[in-house]
């Protein structure tokens, strides 16, 4: 299956370094395909770089790693496009306090995932995955010795589930599920699973599972 990130920030660039250390081969789109091709060059030949469409177009996995805000303008855009693939949002809906901190964007009650999975066509599969650790994190810790750091994933539909499960894995992360999206919330920023919430620290799959 053809794995693509779209956008090139902290988290996708750090995704798409562990993935293509992993050995996956991957399509990489940002808003300028230069910056994509800079990128691709550094990457041992595993990633191509696409503008966004093509991307998209090719893609089986489209690894959505922007802004929340901007995943709802790209679902307007192209969002027909993503019927019958795995969607994977990473996204936290936080953003600067105007006092030097962060804040989050929706009410609290809410997840980005559940509004996310509200706005996909007919025929997409959301995956919560791949956001519950700092970019700093995604760099440093993957394949950590003795004991992989977990990261932890939530959707409804279980065998796109086990896909990402397999992507995160060759990332460098032990995947552990969380259950559907409506406990998405517990793996985003502020989240008790989420490394910048009540957990405050990475952990073993032992530990996680401890943690469910």
């Amino acid at each position: 299956m053809n794995t693509a990130i779209i956008g090139l920030g902290n988290i996708g660039t750090c995704v798409a370094r562990n993935l293509t250390a992993g050995g996956e081969s991957i399509i990489i789109a940002d808003r300028t395909l230069a910056k994509a091709e800079r990128l691709a060059g550094e990457l041992d030949g595993r990633a191509k770089p696409m503008p966004v469409a093509d991307a998209i177009g090719k893609a089986d996995i489209v690894i959505l790693a922007i802004y929340f805000d901007a995943i709802k303008q790209l679902l307007a855009e192209y969002g027909d496009a993503l019927s019958g693939k795995i969607v994977v949002d990473p996204s936290n809906p936080f953003g600067p306090d105007g006092k030097g901190g962060f804040k989050k964007t929706i009410p609290p009650e809410q997840s980005s995932g559940q509004l996310i999975s509200a706005l996909l066509p007919d025929g997409a599969q959301l995956v919560k995955a791949f956001g519950t650790l700092s970019a700093v994190s995604l760099a440093a810790s993957a394949n950590r010795s003795p004991e992989r750091a977990v990261l932890f994933y939530a959707t409804d539909h279980p065998e796109a589930g086990k896909i990402v499960a397999k992507l995160i894995a060759a990332s460098g992360f032990s995947p552990v599920s969380v259950g559907g999206i409506d406990k998405s919330i517990r793996i985003e920023m502020g989240g008790d699973l989420h490394e910048f919430g009540k957990l405050g620290k990475l952990v073993s799959a032992e530990e996680a599972e401890a943690l469910i």
